[in-house]
């Protein structure tokens, strides 16, 4: 299991955003140098298929130059010069990096292919999470990576939610059986104004076999209570902050 239930982790969301340019070989290289193993990044897909590693459809707010990812060859986007970090490909991430675990973002329908043949060429199927709001992208890229581990879609996170508000043992149990074969589900703490992460809501995951993830939390104060409410995993923009600061309250978490 890449994520058991009741051993949290620190995750480096974006690799460290708040420490290092988002989603870049020196923000993986700087996190794996501070001894952090798990790290969060997204992906999107070039004009002719490469899987990269972007959170933003454009480039002008990580890479400092015009256009989307999409709107690129891989050829082309490697030259690309804005004035930003340089675009990684999802397949030289995790060659550069291969004691790491990736959480990987799909960020559209169109990445799932590309993505799921970089994780393959990698032979990274067995220290990658596959993750997305899309339960049927979610789908789609189970069934081509068999054994790969995949954190829960919105639809299946609004049926733990569900059961976690239901009173009735019979109820709760309906809700939770037959939600697709995910380790984590990976939530904020509320939704469109709908508070999602409660104790209840940890439990009825917990019930189901499901570890629970917060994101994105950067606050130590915040973390140490949702750990006391039994969450697996802190999702953080400032991971060496949040990690010694956790480890000073005396909370055992770990970074690897």
């Amino acid at each position: 299991m890449l994520y058991p239930i009741g051993a949290p982790i620190v995750v480096a969301h974006r690799g460290g955003a708040g420490e290092c340019p988002e989603n870049t070989a020196e923000a993986f290289l700087t996190m794996g140098e501070r001894g952090f193993r798990y790290l969060e990044t997204d992906a999107r897909a070039t004009l002719d298929g490469v899987a990269v590693l972007c959170h933003d459809a454009t480039l002008d707010r990580t890479v400092g130059a015009a256009g989307k990812v999409r709107g690129y060859t891989w050829r082309e986007l490697a030259r690309v010069r804005g004035g930003g970090p340089a675009v990684l490909r999802v397949d030289e991430a995790l060659e550069r990096h291969p004691d790491a675990v990736f959480n990987i973002d799909a960020k559209s329908d169109d990445v799932a292919a590309p993505l799921a043949r970089a994780i393959r060429e990698a032979g990274a199927q067995s220290r990658v999470c596959v993750a997305s709001f899309s339960e049927r992208r979610l789908r789609r890229l189970r069934g081509e990576l068999p054994g790969a581990a995949s954190s829960l879609g919105i639809g299946a996170i609004a049926r733990i939610v569900a059961a976690s508000r239901t009173r009735t043992g019979a109820a709760r149990r309906r809700l939770l059986k037959g939600l697709p074969d995910a380790q984590v589900a990976q939530v904020p703490l509320s939704f469109r104004g709908v508070r999602v992460l409660t104790e209840r809501f940890v439990a009825s995951a917990h019930e189901a076999g499901i570890a629970v993830h917060a994101w994105t939390i950067d606050d130590v104060d915040a973390a140490a209570r949702l750990l006391d409410m039994g969450v697996d995993g802190i999702i953080t923009d400032v991971p060496t902050a949040m990690y010694e600061g956790l480890r000073e309250r005396g909370l055992p978490v770990s970074r690897s």
